[in-house]
């Protein structure tokens, strides 16, 4: 289809506590650490596309660590955030321990959500006619997000955002970085999905070949997520 014929749940909220006037310093940080989100699916539920022993290493063992390291960093207790996006957005640039865990835990949150069992979600007419607005067709935007994820050298993501104006753009970061991040050289943005490109997430199936699996995940998307996400404020 052309343009002429006519994106808090599962990030956890972090807790606020009281200051006390007597210290210095006090911590805003969450008074309970940030938890593991709970699958909306099973491990099998996303195979063919993914296999179920990739999805269980990948968030019983790599989401989980990165939880567990932050909350660690987090407990030093020098931080003041009001949720997961504001700590990635105050401390990413300065603390690598939080780029790197608090971007790890937010990416797969959002990714884990943002994922469905495949056959089962359709793109909400709202949102084709932003992506056909913004990438002159869905088609256009397909290539564009699968060819993005492929040319990301080495570990990293792909990205579909929506922008402060709110118009919606692709863009890729590495690591675990994200585009809340104030960080040079990321386009910074609201992401609304995101695919991660770790050898993790698709060695045991896929091997080297990752534009199979990139091809594969575009098919597991959950397109509803993706336009509440769009549609928030």
């Amino acid at each position: 289809m052309k343009k002429r014929d006519f994106l808090k749940s599962g990030l956890g909220l972090a807790g606020l506590s009281l200051i006390n006037p007597a210290q210095s310093i006090q911590t805003l940080a969450a008074v309970e650490p940030f938890v593991l989100p709970k699958l909306p699916y099973a491990y099998s539920d996303l195979e063919p596309m993914i296999d179920a022993r990739t999805m269980e290493i990948h968030y019983s063992k790599h989401h989980a660590a990165y939880v567990e390291k932050l909350n660690a960093e987090l407990a030093k207790g020098k931080f003041e955030y009001k949720n997961l996006e504001d700590l990635l957005a105050k401390y990413a640039g300065e603390n690598k321990t939080i780029r790197n865990n608090g971007g790890g835990h937010f990416n797969h949150s959002l990714m884990w959500k943002t994922l469905t069992k495949p056959g089962t979600s359709k793109m909400p007419p709202e949102l084709e006619i932003e992506i056909i607005t913004y990438f002159d067709s869905v088609e256009g935007f397909m290539v564009n997000f699968q060819k993005t994820a492929v040319d990301r050298f080495g570990s990293g993501w792909a990205w579909l955002c929506k922008a402060p104006d709110g118009r919606l753009f692709i863009t890729s970061t590495a690591n675990q970085d994200n585009p809340l991040m104030k960080i040079d050289g990321i386009v910074q943005g609201k992401p609304l999905a995101g695919i991660d490109v770790w050898e993790h997430a698709y060695y045991l199936k896929y091997f080297n070949k990752r534009a199979d699996y990139v091809a594969a995940f575009y098919q597991l998307i959950n397109w509803n997520e993706v336009e509440k996400l769009r549609k928030e404020k």
